[in-house]
């Protein structure tokens, strides 16, 4: 099986900062945290730098390291406006994420969970 983190309520894919922090340790990368005035963390790979800014939306959803996060922190892995939920799909399923609002589902041609 597959495991896959989807959003599963209105909002947006998103990371708690307690996520991302765990997501950084687990790869073995270096995390440079800029605090803006808004009260936002801004994360980036090794120096604070445009081109290494750390995007969660980049993340395949199927990654090792971000479903391991989401399974230790369980909704602690949440962003303010995310409610993530892990999906699991047969190994040969050729799959892709679909939204409407932000909520997500993981479909094939013929198939779809939520």
């Amino acid at each position: 099986m597959t495991d896959i983190i989807i959003n599963e309520d209105y909002g947006g894919f998103g990371l708690s900062d307690e996520a991302i922090e765990m997501l950084f340790k687990l790869k073995v990368w270096h995390m440079v945290k800029e605090d803006r005035d808004s009260g936002i963390t801004i994360y980036y790979r090794d120096s604070i730098d445009e081109s290494n800014y750390f995007d969660e939306y980049e993340l395949e959803r199927d990654d090792k390291e971000l479903v391991e996060v989401v399974k230790e922190l369980g909704e602690r892995a949440n962003s303010k406006y995310s409610t993530l939920k892990i999906i699991s799909i047969p190994d040969d399923v050729k799959w892709h994420i679909g939204e409407y609002d932000g909520r997500e589902h993981v479909a094939e041609d013929h198939r779809t969970w939520y």
